[in-house]
């Protein structure tokens, strides 16, 4: 699905220059289930926004889905973005003015889809995640594990051929981190190719692969045991 091939991220700021992320070379293949670990600063987060294009490297290669997105302007980043990938926040980012349906949604008003197929496919994706019976709350209302639900189906409901997720359990207590986990492998089962952010070891082993990084670099990779 993507190849990274020495590439890097450096910031400059006046007279400081950082590099975020140093000559990676990556490959995630479709339907794997990939975490990403380090400490705080290691760089995970700069390479999550620079696959979800998001951030740009700054040089390097990165061919996603045959095609070399490295170097392509905003506009047209922003498009394949749109059609290709779904994020998941640690924070939920849900509109609390609007209802857990309506949320959902909001996903599918950026891609152009009829009402009644947006009725159909918002539908779907709630009951597969287990929050259809919340339709009509809002966000305020629902528990941290099902917020981080409708963020999920939020995250679903475009038919992303990636999802990106950021720390997706940071803000949930252990029940409710590992709920989201379980159903985030069970979206792996079913064909989904999902990159997630993490700190936590345990969650880390629901994954398929392990990399670990360092100073913007990958340490390791390991492959969990089946």
């Amino acid at each position: 699905m993507l190849t990274m091939r020495e590439l890097s991220r450096v910031y400059r700021a006046d007279t400081v220059e950082t590099t975020a992320l140093d000559s990676i070379d990556l490959d995630i293949a479709d339907g794997e289930f990939v975490a990403i670990m380090g400490p705080s600063g290691c760089g995970k987060s700069t390479l999550l926004n620079v696959l979800g294009m998001l951030d740009s490297p700054t040089s390097g290669s990165y061919v996603f889905n045959g095609v070399e997105v490295a170097g392509l302007p905003e506009a047209k980043l922003a498009n394949t973005r749109k059609q290709n990938i779904g994020f998941i926040f640690q924070s939920f980012n849900l509109v609390d003015e609007l209802s857990v349906r309506e949320n959902v949604e909001l996903a599918l008003l950026y891609h152009d889809v009829p009402a009644a197929e947006r009725r159909r496919r918002v539908e779907e994706v709630m009951d597969k995640v287990g929050i259809a019976h919340r339709a009509r709350h809002r966000p305020s209302q629902l528990s941290g594990g099902q917020q981080q639900r409708v963020a999920v189906a939020r995250a679903l409901v475009g038919s992303p051929k990636l999802i990106l997720a950021d720390e997706p359990t940071g803000n949930l207590d252990t029940q409710h981190g590992e709920e989201v986990m379980k159903m985030l492998q069970q979206l792996n089962r079913e064909g989904s190719t999902i990159i997630m952010v993490t700190h936590s070891p345990a969650h880390a082993d629901h994954a398929g692969r392990v990399v670990d990084m360092l100073d913007g670099k990958i340490l390791i990779e390991r492959r969990r045991a089946a």
